[in-house]
């Protein structure tokens, strides 16, 4: 977390890049942040975006003893959304739908591109929401869903907090939703949970993590799946936000937004990264786990359905380099195409 009254210190890896004065590509191959010694990142751990506070950076290179943080909480710590969801006691992925809350959209804070909200916003946020046996809408016969769509996975994740053998059919009749809505939304969920238990656990294999966090056997084939799925794509991740980094470098979008990632059938890792600016090369990039790198013609829809690859032309190209070549030989790759 940030401690309050400390925003200011945050800083990021490409922060800490330009006060040594070397590119971020380069810095993030030599990681001098993980040399013994180097102060911790003030965020949660396995946040895709590592904060550190500057004071603590500083008095490292100056070779001075580290200063520590504050230990005491403070109602104006800046929580990230895995510490939001410790407080109030859900899953981090559940905070998605809460923080559409209006007091939290409105108490949000943005630290080094990562969003935040104060600890006394997410206390007041906790003490006013509805108990978990405030009555739950039906499903009468032919009719749609009665929750709306945005606030499904939250709702479920409270369910899958009480009751770890929850089913999709008790899911369907608490919620008032379609059998096909609670089922995916509860496989989205075990799978992340089994992903972050495995992260924890490294040992385990996502069939045993599944069985340690109480969820049947019968339920959880999809699920478990998933999981794998779910942790490439983790493992991925640093490695897709140091391309979009570079896109952004390179004036070929606007913001340095995270890639969009997907995972088509539950079985495949895709990412798309929109190039938003008109003089871009191409008009989207897509990463597959298969293939590596290739060019889209659509910013609306990069990703194509189905497991067939897309053939080249009509916008569509394959670039070399392997699965995962380094940012710079992608902008190199992009340079040619935009030359073509």
């Amino acid at each position: 977390m940030i401690r309050a009254g400390r925003q200011h210190l945050v800083r990021t890896l490409a922060d800490l890049a330009a006060q040594q004065g070397v590119g971020i590509d380069h810095y993030t191959r030599l990681k001098p942040y993980d040399a013994p010694g180097f102060p911790k990142p003030i965020n949660s751990q396995g946040s895709r975006i590592r904060l550190y506070d500057g004071e603590q950076v500083d008095a490292y290179l100056l070779g001075k003893p580290i200063p520590p943080l504050p230990e005491t909480e403070d109602d104006g710590d800046l929580l990230d959304r895995r510490e939001c969801a410790a407080l109030i006691g859900v899953a981090p992925d559940s905070w998605k739908t809460y923080k559409r809350d209006p007091a939290l959209t409105e108490a949000r804070v943005e630290a080094g591109g990562v969003e935040h909200w104060p600890r006394h916003a997410v206390r007041a946020f906790q003490a006013g929401r509805p108990g978990r046996d405030a009555p739950k809408p039906g499903r009468p016969k032919s009719t749609g869903d009665q929750v709306p769509r945005d606030q499904v996975h939250g709702l479920v994740a409270e369910l899958l907090d009480a009751d770890p053998t929850i089913s999709a059919a008790t899911v369907t009749e608490r919620l008032g939703v379609h059998r096909n809505t609670g089922q995916g939304a509860l496989t989205r969920l075990r799978a992340d949970r089994i992903a972050d238990h495995i992260e924890a656990h490294p040992t385990l294999t996502p069939t045993e993590a599944a069985a340690q966090l109480g969820y049947p056997a019968g339920q959880v084939r999809r699920a478990t799946a998933r999981a794998e799925v779910v942790l490439r794509a983790r493992h991925i991740a640093p490695y897709l936000t140091d391309v979009a980094a570079a896109l952004h470098r390179a004036g070929w979008t606007t913001e340095q937004a995270a890639p969009d990632v997907q995972f088509p059938g539950d079985d495949r890792v895709v990412a798309a990264l929109v190039l938003d600016v008109d003089h871009a090369p191409v008009p989207a990039l897509v990463w597959d786990e298969r293939y590596g790198w290739r060019t889209a013609a659509s910013r609306r829809h990069p990703i194509t359905k189905g497991a067939v690859l897309p053939s080249e032309g009509d916008g569509v190209r394959y670039l070399t380099g392997g699965i995962t070549p380094a940012p710079g030989d992608v902008i190199a790759a992009l340079e040619d195409t935009d030359a073509s």
